[in-house]
């Protein structure tokens, strides 16, 4: 009688979490830089796959992303060169970048504070993004999907990526402030496998 209680205990808390995997068709991770202190240059990267974990009411607990360094796409194909060469992501020796979350802060309103380390070049440091994140939905093929945006800002510099000129008046080439814009859509896992 015991084990059954603590089977039935155990399906329980496995059934209030749910897995998503992150529909890399409809994700996007963009940026945004300065250039010689007054053009801002954005960009995203293309290759994004990750999972999410939330409660049965949608509220996240753990996330998990991996981007492909060499993705990276600015609409310069020489800039976008540079970008993935040993002076920016060397994209050939360290072709992943990823983020692990470590806490998901609740702000009320589907607003959340998510905080983790992202890893870029083999350097590992905390980020701490805003996001919100969209109720649960059921797509036309019977899916069921939830959506998320997130925003934040880190430093290039706090990951080795210090690359850069100084112009004739003081102005940096490169920004060295990176402003992160994400737009998440994912499926969950169990309806996409049965799809």
């Amino acid at each position: 009688m015991r084990l059954l209680i603590r089977s039935m205990s155990r399906i329980k808390l496995e059934e209030k979490h749910m897995n998503w995997n992150l529909d890399s068709s409809h994700t996007t991770v963009a940026f945004a830089v300065k250039h010689m202190g007054f053009f801002t240059v954005r960009g995203q990267f293309k290759k994004v796959a990750g999972t999410v974990t939330t409660n049965e009411q949608g509220v996240p607990s753990q996330i998990s992303v991996s981007i492909e360094a060499a993705s990276i796409e600015t609409g310069e194909a020489q800039r976008d060169a540079h970008l993935r060469s040993p002076d920016f992501l060397d994209a050939e020796q360290y072709p992943q970048i990823r983020f692990e979350s470590s806490q998901v802060e609740a702000l009320g309103q589907n607003r959340y504070k998510i905080h983790g380390n992202l890893t870029i070049r083999d350097t590992t440091r905390p980020v701490t993004l805003e996001a919100e994140v969209s109720p649960a939905i059921k797509d036309p093929w019977g899916l069921t999907r939830i959506g998320a945006t997130a925003t934040g800002v880190i430093n290039r510099k706090d990951w080795g990526l210090t690359w850069n000129q100084v112009l004739e008046f003081g102005a940096l080439l490169v920004g060295e402030e990176v402003k992160l814009n994400i737009e998440v859509e994912a499926v969950a896992a169990q309806a996409e496998a049965a799809a």
